[in-house]
């Protein structure tokens, strides 16, 4: 029960202290993450970053930037791109090797 307890004590956010890691970390979740762990991603970027510093940046009420993480249902692509341009970061499409075409 010990090792459980020290898993809940985690918080990703604690770590992330550099925008090559947030950008790095979110990157990994975008590639092969569901909507819940993206949520989770985000809110632990925002968190990282200060909340109401992102939410000043995009224009929006602090509670709002909450409610986008822990209250909708699903994200709003206009909003997350709204986000990511606060922190920095932007979106690139690139080849999922995964998925390409053999000759």
């Amino acid at each position: 029960m010990k090792n459980t307890e020290a898993l809940r004590d985690y918080d990703a956010a604690e770590f992330l202290d550099n925008d090559e890691l947030i950008t790095s970390y979110l990157s990994d979740v975008l590639i092969d993450g569901n909507e819940m762990e993206i949520k989770i991603a985000l809110s632990n970027v925002a968190r990282a970053k200060s909340m109401t510093d992102l939410a000043n940046k995009m224009g929006i009420k602090r509670d709002e930037l909450f409610n986008l993480f822990f209250e909708e249902e699903t994200l709003e692509f206009s909003r997350v791109q709204k986000f990511l341009n606060a922190i920095g970061v932007s979106l690139n499409a690139i080849p999922n090797m995964k998925f390409s075409a053999k000759p």
